[in-house]
């Protein structure tokens, strides 16, 4: 087990196989309150969320409006050309997901 920090919040990585080392949800909740929705959003009209814009949001607290209403706090751990995986919170607890791109409306980190 190694310890690592990034932007005050610190990551325990579990390095027993050497081989993959599986990310770790952040250790406390994100903030109590979400951010206000923009007004518009800087995707409108796209048809998926550009990756390497989602990407300056990995291991920060990032809150996502989806396609069809639902939102919810995220914290991306890998961004790939089509999907962002990472730990949605529940309310209650991390729990680790994957999103199409093309779901996401708007996000803010």
């Amino acid at each position: 087990m190694y310890y690592e920090e990034h932007e005050h919040i610190a990551y325990h990585y579990d390095n027993t196989d050497s081989y993959r080392q599986q990310p770790v949800a952040p250790t406390s909740s994100p903030p109590a309150s979400p951010p206000p929705r923009p007004m518009s959003s800087a995707q409108a009209g796209t048809f998926a969320v550009d990756p390497g814009s989602i990407r300056r949001c990995m291991y920060r607290f990032t809150y996502i409006w989806m396609r069809g209403g639902n939102s919810f706090w995220f914290w991306p751990v890998f961004v790939g050309r089509t999907s962002v995986s990472g730990f949605r919170w529940t309310g209650r607890r991390w729990v680790y997901t994957g999103i199409s791109l093309r779901r996401i409306d708007m996000f803010t980190c």
